[in-house]
């Protein structure tokens, strides 16, 4: 990238956006280790709520790739299903590989990873907030998004899962 800033070659749209979902696979394999370990370990319930947790999370990671091709001409339906697939798949592989490789060590560094992209996120959020000086929007969202979460749990505890 300082190379091309150096030549002044532009990052096309298609490749902030194939980057992006890059970095949401590697977000989201952590995920699927931390959702396969807690299946494995028999935590179900909390299989079950971080199932739900990050899947409604994920939903607004297609935003953030497809963002950067709302100004250019409409992408090809293969390369949207390969950004969600580069972005999405690893979770599914993630949950695999957790769920196949069973330790209580590896199932705290497994939540840590997660819980550490987690933090990332909320850092990345809480510097836009700052450069757009939005900090009440920010605010609000995440309050909105933690009652969801703590929402979803009442909902599976109260189910019995």
């Amino acid at each position: 990238m300082a190379a091309r800033r150096a030549n002044t070659v532009a990052i096309s749209p298609s490749q902030v956006a194939m980057g992006t979902a890059v970095g949401l696979g590697l977000h989201n394999f952590s995920e699927g280790l931390a959702i396969g370990q807690s299946a494995a370990t028999g935590a179900t319930t909390f299989a079950l709520l971080l199932v739900v947790g990050f899947a409604l999370h994920n939903t607004t990671e297609g935003f953030a790739i497809s963002a950067p091709l709302s100004g250019v001409n409409p992408p090809s339906w293969g390369f949207l299903a390969a950004t969600g697939v580069v972005g999405g798949g690893p979770t599914f592989v993630g949950g695999v590989l957790g769920f196949a490789i069973v330790s209580p060590l590896l199932s705290i560094l497994f939540l840590g990873l997660a819980a550490g992209a987690l933090i990332f996120v909320f850092n990345e959020m809480m510097a836009v907030a700052r450069r757009f000086s939005l900090p009440m929007v920010t605010g609000v969202a995440l309050t909105i998004g933690l009652l969801a979460a703590f929402g979803t749990d009442f909902i599976l505890s109260a189910a019995g899962t």
